[in-house]
Formats: structure tokens, sequence, C-alpha cells
């Protein structure tokens, strides 16, 4: 069950970081008020899946995925810019999430 908190964790983070973008500064309501409410949904079943998942892994498979999919939907949908270092970057973020899960931590 804990992964699945995992995984509702980071569609929440993805969900209210998109919100973040769409609320231009916190200026537009619906988006703010859905931005807050998913932070608050995304950190709650975060602590959930702590409970038996270690935080290193918890939170290098949380950040990597968020910063993976958001980077996506930026490029993809925000037509932010794309350069083949912020790919090797992202890449390297990825490689150090499986470094640290092949580390010997057990699950």
């Amino acid at each position: 069950m804990q992964w699945i908190y995992l995984i509702m964790a980071i569609l929440f983070e993805i969900t209210g970081t998109t919100l973040m973008k769409l609320s231009n500064g916190l200026t537009k309501l619906l988006p703010s008020i859905g931005m807050a409410i998913a932070y608050l949904l995304c950190f709650s079943v975060l602590s959930l899946a702590l409970k038996k998942i270690p935080v290193s892994v918890a939170y290098a498979i949380w950040s990597a995925a968020g910063i993976v999919i958001i980077s996506t939907i930026g490029i993809i949908f925000f037509k932010e810019s794309v350069s083949l270092l912020k790919i090797l970057s992202i890449i390297f973020i990825v490689v150090g999430v499986v470094g640290l899960n092949l580390s010997g931590v057990s699950h």
C-alpha cells in the first residue's frame, strides 16, 4: 500500500505544480486553491508512504518523478525551452534515483 501512497503523492505534486504555473503567481483564485489542496493531499499521502519506505528512497523517487514529468509538461504544454543540457541533467537525476534504489536498501 505504501507504494500506492507514493504514486498518489507524485500525482498530487504534479497537479499542484501545474496549478501553480496556471495560477499566474497566485493571482488566479481557482488554480491557487487547487494548488493548495493538491499540495496538502500530496504531503499527506507522502507521509503515509514514509511509514514503510525509507525517506531517502521515497523522496528520491518522488522528486525525480516530479522533475521528469513536470519538465515534460512544461516543454509540451507551456512551450518551455528544451536543450541537450536540460535533458542530460534530467537523465542524471533519474540515474541517481536508480543508483539509490540499487544501493542495497531493502524494500
